[in-house]
């Protein structure tokens, strides 16, 4: 017997020539596409049509095939068919609500994918009506709320989460889906709560659930009120904001896992034999190739919840054991295909044991390590247009985080104190840092050594001069809080004003090729003045009389780099161009550091000459500024523990705006492939009672 094959919603014999067969559902939505009423011939016409397995890709395919006037002839039948969906979403059959599900979201896509160049509203009148939009769209978010909210199926509830991200990403600027009106009007924001607060839940569907919350809180955030944000900043219920920070996690740490065995991959294999051979020379050609896929939506939704809601900063430091929080379910319900990160959920669940290993010594861990670690690896390369902005949006939560007075309070805390394991990028000038010796020490620490990274690997001719400040802000925030304080942390801030030191070094040696693109002395005033900070406070917040007695000398040390800062600022502002008052501006901030460097050199010579020493140490070099002080005089600066708080809405409304727009988009593309397949869905739903 020949073998009968399916293929573009034909049925056909093999070995025949007869003309192929449609199959049913594919006939019925033929007779969706004519001028007439299909239920006119047929009474049980749509109660049969949800009966019958869903064919997506015809569906779609049909209704991109028509063009505009064909469209406007059967938008009757359209409208028809999106209200007998919405209805079939109320079946107790579970296969109804299923197929409901299904071709809601082929209706949607299909009918976006035919009106792109036009508004929302056109699609809102080809789907449902004008006359009827408000009562239908209505009807929808509340079945769907219901079925959120349910006891029932997961699969179901999996489904609509897919609906609503369909739904959402429909155009790639989201502020212009005016479909987004109904969903404001018709929240479902206690729906996404209570998965996020449910272990169960939370497992199967809190990746989808943070996502779309994160696409939702960004529809209209500066034109009108959102009742997402609004409901977002007042959430206080601990459980919930514990789940949110558990799904964020997860999805974070994976990525975090899939880098290493990639890393660890790559150092056994072929380059790694390669380098050994030849030296270091292709060592960061050779890191390239370590690349996985950044994840902006999950990052999107940590950025939200860390800027919106005050409580949420207690989870950030909410400590769990090694993250194995939930165990696996002994038989867990299908899920759909694993696609790449940034899209759809990091695993099978989003809460698992599968967890990044923490540090051999360390048995547990908390959201704010796997942050930093997933930062000290996306902001290795700023290259790839995804990662600068990952780079960039870590850099924004970090400033966040350093403005929250709780958060600088465990950050600084000395009874907390963490292994944390960064990644360093390969440079040919240091070894490769030994994990198994990194102290325990408070997260700030390990926030500085993540700035302190930053500003040492960056200096290239592609400078990323905004990724520069905001790091130069977020350690100028956290000395803010020390001072503020009087935290003395014990930290090597030698290894800070080294970095500092030739950041400064390498913006002169650029000078021309860089004031081209950027106003360098932006940067080279928060650099000084990051100096004139320890200067003038670091009594109050160094960790011993010695760390204020180190930094002089570094000062004294390098006072070549600062000589010529001076003598190029001191040139630039003195000239009538256009960085005149920028460059007086850290000439005048100069002052204090060319009054420490011109007060000790001299007492140095004198020291060395008196004593016949070509070249002091670094403890005669102490010896003399410590009995040197009293007679240097300083000038008090104002404004160095001052500094403007961030502000979303006026100056990074353009990112974020950009941002949205990419992962709208990507969310929408990962829908389009697997996450809608059917049969796994169906085997739970085999038999019709």
């Amino acid at each position: 017997m020949a073998q009968t094959e399916k293929k573009g919603g034909l049925l056909r014999k093999s070995s025949a020539s007869k003309k192929p067969l449609k199959e049913k559902v594919v006939l019925m939505y033929d007779e969706i596409f004519t001028t007439e009423d299909p239920s006119k011939c047929n009474p049980r016409f749509w109660e049969e049509l949800f009966l019958m397995k869903v064919n997506l890709e015809y569906l779609e395919g049909k209704l991109e095939a028509l063009d505009g006037e064909e469209l406007m002839k059967i938008k009757d039948n359209i409208n028809c068919l999106f209200q007998h969906c919405i209805q079939a979403l109320g079946e107790e059959h579970p296969i109804r609500v299923v197929n409901a599900l299904q071709t809601l979201c082929a209706l949607i896509r299909g009918v976006h994918q035919k009106n792109k160049s036009t508004s929302g509203f056109d699609i809102i009148n080809m789907l449902v009506g004008f006359d009827k939009a408000e009562l239908c769209m209505k009807n929808l978010m509340e079945s769907l709320d219901s079925l959120l909210c349910a006891e029932g199926s997961e699969s179901l509830k999996s489904l609509c989460l897919k609906l609503l991200l369909c739904l959402v990403t429909v155009t790639d600027n989201i502020s212009q889906n005016t479909i987004l009106e109904y969903v404001m009007i018709n929240s479902i924001f206690e729906a996404i709560l209570q998965i996020l607060s449910s272990p169960l839940s939370r497992r199967e569907h809190g990746y989808d659930a943070v996502v779309l919350l994160a696409l939702l809180v960004n529809y209209r955030k500066y034109e009108s009120v959102n009742p997402y944000i609004v409901k977002l900043s007042i959430v206080d219920d601990e459980a919930t904001l514990n789940g949110m920070g558990l799904v964020i996690a997860q999805a974070l740490s994976e990525y975090n896992r899939q880098y290493k065995d990639k890393e660890e991959e790559h150092q056994t294999g072929f380059f790694s034999a390669l380098t050994n051979m030849v030296g270091s020379m292709f060592i960061a050609d050779a890191d390239e190739k370590i690349s996985v896929q950044t994840n902006e939506a999950i990052l999107l939704a940590l950025y939200e919840a860390v800027h919106l809601n005050r409580n949420f900063i207690t989870v950030l430091a909410q400590s769990h054991p090694e993250m194995g929080l939930m165990t696996t379910p002994a038989s867990p319900i299908p899920m759909t295909p694993v696609t790449p990160l940034g899209t759809t959920p990091p695993s099978s669940d989003v809460i698992s044991s599968a967890e990044l290993p923490l540090d051999a010594d360390v048995q547990t861990s908390n959201l704010l390590i796997t942050f930093l670690k997933y930062s000290s690896i996306v902001m290795q390369d700023t290259k790839d247009e995804h990662r600068l902005h990952s780079g960039k949006l870590c850099l924004i939560i970090l400033t966040c985080i350093a403005e929250d007075q709780y958060a600088n309070a465990f950050l600084h805390d000395d009874n907390m104190n963490f292994r944390v394991n960064l990644h360093r990028m390969p440079m040919r000038h240091r070894k490769k840092a030994a994990d198994k010796n990194l102290p325990c020490r408070p997260l700030v620490c390990a926030v500085l050594d993540l700035m302190v990274e930053f500003i040492v690997t960056h200096m290239m001719k592609e400078f990323p001069m905004d990724l520069y400040v905001r790091c130069i802000q977020i350690v100028h925030k956290l000395l803010c809080y020390q001072k503020k304080c009087r935290v003395r942390l014990h930290y090597t801030w030698r290894e800070l004003w080294s970095a500092l030191i030739n950041l400064l070094k390498f913006l002169m040696s650029n000078e021309t090729v860089l004031l081209a693109k950027h106003n360098i002395f932006t940067l080279a005033l928060m650099v000084v003045n990051l100096f004139n900070m320890f200067i003038t406070y670091g009594d109050t917040f160094l960790p011993t009389p010695s760390s204020y007695d180190e930094l002089y000398y570094e000062i004294i040390r390098m006072h070549q780099n600062f000589d010529n800062l001076y003598s190029m600022v001191l040139r630039l502002s003195t000239n009538a161009g256009q960085w005149k008052e920028p460059a007086s501006k850290v000439t005048h901030a100069l002052v204090n550091i060319r009054a420490i460097i011109n007060h000790f050199n001299p007492k140095i010579e004198s020291y060395a000459a008196v004593n016949h020493i070509s070249q002091l140490s670094e403890d005669q070099v102490l010896e003399v500024v410590r009995s040197n002080y009293d007679t240097l005089t300083l000038k008090l600066q104002d404004g160095l523990d001052q500094y403007e708080r961030y502000s979303e809405q006026h100056k990074e409304a353009a990112f974020f705006k950009e941002l949205v727009r990419s992962i709208s988009i990507n969310v929408r593309k990962n829908l389009a492939f697997n996450t809608l397949s059917q049969e796994l869905l169906l085997k739970e739903f085999s038999t019709i009672s």
